[in-house]
């Protein structure tokens, strides 16, 4: 019978949300793949938990997932810990669980804090529909592909960012989405946490002129249907009515079925497109009777 992989969520920052489940099922594993060992070590002398430990990170995450799903074939049991939060979770982690999927090895989670998710509750922002992005990409041509996706994204987007980067990724986003609704959290669960709900604007002007300090995450107001509506409305009026209706027209519509469609593109009833066209038609024929 193969062991088992346990995903363990470990704080954030406060030491106080480690759970009990947790702590004995560190003690009784038979490994620790942990992230960053000379980091975990201090959180597990804390729980005083003494299980050996190997490294697991992303670089070397292939060639070890392979290393540790034999072990688990042998029947030991191996408990995967990240720096902080739950582990898979924008994390090498997910290479390991679809390996270990793929052997039949079975994984179980046991849920704990979440840095996103701490974020996103804390926000004031809507929950109900969100995305997780989690770091931008560091390539510049996936990281503008990714801008603009998000520039169309209806639901709440999570990001994270390190203070080195803010700056620019606040430029970058101003630029991509506008000045949307952010509320920016910082520090999460320790000290010096903070909440901060503002505008993309706003944010950048602030960080301008304050050096950001400590890791973040950014939840941002997703687009709206209204702001979307709007901005279609404008589109559509930049085009004369005549031409609106030429490119359903072009796609095979019928003249009601694109008389329909240009009116609720417009905004407008579809009397009155049609009285408009109508109207038009009446000066073409009053003009060729001339």
């Amino acid at each position: 019978m193969p062991g088992t992989l346990y995903l363990c969520a470990t704080p954030i920052g406060n030491l106080g949300d480690m759970t009990p489940r947790v702590v004995e099922t560190l003690r009784s594993a038979d490994l620790i793949a942990a992230e960053d060992t000379r980091n975990s070590i201090k959180l597990l002398n804390h729980f005083d938990i003494h299980t050996p430990m190997t490294s697991y990170h992303e670089y070397n995450k292939v060639e070890k997932a392979g290393v540790l799903v034999e072990r688990l074939l042998e029947g030991q049991n191996v408990a995967l810990i990240t720096d902080a939060g739950t582990p898979a979770v924008s994390d090498p982690g997910e290479v390991l669980v679809k390996m270990c999927l793929e052997n039949g090895v079975p994984v179980t989670s046991l849920p704990g804090p979440a840095a996103c998710i701490t974020a996103l509750t804390l926000s004031g922002l809507p929950t109900r529909r969100f995305c997780f992005e989690g770091f931008l990409p560091a390539d510049k041509k996936e990281r503008r592909e990714i801008l603009r996706e998000l520039s169309e994204e209806p639901r709440t987007i999570i990001l994270y960012e390190a203070p080195h980067h803010m700056v620019h990724t606040l430029e970058e986003l101003y630029a991509a989405l506008g000045d949307r609704d952010v509320t920016l959290c910082r520090e999460l669960t320790k000290k010096f946490e903070s909440v901060m709900p503002t505008t993309l604007k706003k944010a950048l002007e602030y960080y301008q002129e304050q050096e950001p300090r400590g890791e973040y995450v950014l939840v941002i107001r997703g687009r709206s249907r209204e702001e979307k509506r709007k901005e279609e409305i404008a589109g559509w009026q930049e085009l004369t009515i005549e031409e609106h209706m030429g490119r359903y027209l072009a796609q095979g519509m019928d003249d009601m079925s694109a008389m329909k469609q240009v009116a609720r593109d417009r905004g407008v009833g579809k009397r009155d497109i049609y009285r408009y066209l109508h109207q038009e038609k009446q000066k073409e024929d009053g003009n060729d009777g001339k």
